[in-house]
């Protein structure tokens, strides 16, 4: 996943959001890069909640003061479903700190340098739910919420989109499973690790991701059987 998505308040998004049980309507946003804010939802004792966080679990102050940036030292806007009951960075995230992030589509580029192509890829009838762990930071006294969006290994029939990974979308009926932070033990998580297309998808070329304006003739991606 090459860092872009965005967010449409529409129909589709306010589905998804209600059967989250959250009735708030999403912000539109594009063009969503790591280290800006999206929306969030996590689960703690006091229920579920819609929160604006930062993109890249690891943050820190700017140096001027002005607010908060991705840790320089570390790229972890993206977490490899592969490492995420291995790694310190995950290890701990994964097993209660898990969430969901609402979307309505991400950006892929393919071509030569110059003459790279944008596209935005959605599913075709839903809001996206892109599987996702978070922290909340206490900076003295400020909390700062962040998170990162769960990649798998790439899938054969998007390898041609992008050849590294594709994000993990969930469905609704893993949506109460993900979100449970007294799941702590995450073997019926396993499942949802492995590669694989859950929901059609279309691939969509557009001028660029800042207005999504489509361009040329796209494509269809079917679900996995």
């Amino acid at each position: 996943m090459c860092g872009r998505y965005n967010v449409i308040d529409d129909p589709k998004i306010q589905f998804l959001l209600d059967i989250l049980g959250i009735h708030i309507r999403a912000q539109t946003r594009l063009n969503i890069a790591p280290g800006a804010k999206g929306q969030i939802v996590y689960e703690t004792s006091r229920g579920r909640t819609l929160d604006d966080a930062i993109w890249s679990l690891l943050i820190e102050r700017k140096p001027d003061g002005t607010g908060y940036r991705p840790s320089p030292k570390y790229s972890t806007f993206n977490a490899r479903s592969g490492s995420l009951g291995s790694s310190p960075l995950w290890k701990k995230r994964f097993h209660s700190q898990r969430a969901i992030i609402p979307a309505s589509g991400f950006h892929e580029w393919t071509g030569e340098k110059g003459r790279r192509q944008c596209y935005n890829i959605h599913p075709l009838d839903s809001a996206i739910a892109f599987a996702g762990l978070y922290e909340l930071w206490d900076f003295q006294g400020e909390i700062v919420p962040s998170f990162t969006i769960v990649t798998l290994p790439p899938h054969p029939r998007f390898s041609h989109i992008h050849p590294k990974s594709i994000p993990l979308m969930l469905t609704p009926e893993d949506f109460d499973m993900w979100l449970d932070p007294c799941l702590t033990n995450t073997d019926p998580l396993q499942h949802l690790l492995k590669t694989q297309i859950r929901q059609p998808l279309a691939i969509e070329p557009v001028r660029t991701p800042a207005d999504l304006e489509p361009i040329g003739q796209g494509e269809e991606i079917e679900a996995d059987e």
